[in-house]
């Protein structure tokens, strides 16, 4: 019995799905079916249900799991013990950031840990907010800069890096030009142009609009705010963006503070509270949160 037959059975049970486990364990699907093909007979009894369109737990499953759980533990807890002692030397860091963090200097907090830990492996991700805390409580990634509207779900833990409010960015012509304030009410009557859902700009606008009994008619979606400013700089629209990056074109934009109610955007660095964390992880936290705050 090998640890990572444990490991690849696991993550099995965990996802319901052999492809997704082989993702997340980074295995071609194949490779995980074989390594629990010969767990299963190893034991004598088969495992997984694998009838159904969701692979599901036998009777035996059940029962190995979690002792399969407590083998990996321990495993992970020996090798943080040894890390712990010798110095971080190795170890991987899983880094995700939504694309509208690039301004707070996260390619200088990568560089500086680098600098003093050669040995460990960075990957970096981006994605919208909602898939990068899906990472975190999977452990997908270690520490992940998100955007958030309200609270950070249980088991996330959190420092504000950014908090701001939400401005609608026109272009010279448009009528809300000459405007300095606007009400969220005035503004529903407009198309806007926003962040996709998943992202906490859009959560904090469709937020706003919902207390507000509105239904706003979204007539552009991009990944990126700065599209969205080229957008409204050219005559196409509102914008619905953080307030610096509305304001940061003077000539091409005009910024106009969205009112009753004040919409906010936050950006957070987030990271896992209720799971195992390398010194790997712990080490890069560390240097991120002294980092970015005083940034």
């Amino acid at each position: 019995m090998e640890l990572r037959q444990l490991e690849y059975f696991v993550a099995v049970a965990e996802e319901a799905n052999f492809t997704r486990a082989a993702a997340k364990v980074h295995v071609a699907q194949p490779g995980v079916s074989a390594q629990i093909r010969r767990l299963e007979r190893e034991l004598g009894q088969p495992l997984l249900d694998r009838s159904g369109r969701a692979v599901r737990l036998t009777e035996a499953g059940a029962a190995v799991l979690p002792y399969a759980r407590a083998a990996i533990a321990a495993v992970s807890g020996a090798r943080l013990t040894v890390d712990e002692l010798t110095g971080l030397t190795r170890g991987r860091v899983a880094v995700g950031m939504v694309s509208s963090c690039a301004s707070l200097g996260m390619p200088g907090v990568l560089a500086g840990f680098h600098q003093r830990h050669p040995g460990v492996e960075i990957t970096l991700s981006e994605g919208n907010s909602d898939e990068l805390l899906a990472g975190l409580r999977s452990g997908g990634l270690d520490v992940a800069v998100v955007g958030l509207a309200g609270a950070a779900p249980p088991g996330i833990g959190t420092q504000v890096l950014v908090d701001e409010p939400l401005a609608a960015a026109v272009g010279p012509d448009d009528p809300l030009a000459g405007r300095q304030v606007v009400s969220l009410a005035a503004l529903g009557e407009r198309a806007l142009m926003t962040l996709p859902r998943g992202t906490g700009v859009r959560a904090s606008l469709d937020a706003g609009c919902a207390a507000a009994g509105l239904r706003p008619t979204i007539a552009f979606e991009a990944s990126d705010p700065n599209v969205l400013a080229d957008l409204a700089a050219r005559g196409l629209g509102v914008a619905v963006l953080p307030e610096s990056l509305a304001r940061s074109r003077p000539g091409e934009l005009h910024a106009v503070t969205i009112d009753r109610p004040r919409l906010r955007g936050r950006l957070e660095l987030a990271w896992r509270t209720d799971g195992p964390v390398s010194p790997a992880a712990t080490a890069f936290l560390g240097h991120a949160r002294a980092v970015l705050a005083g940034s």
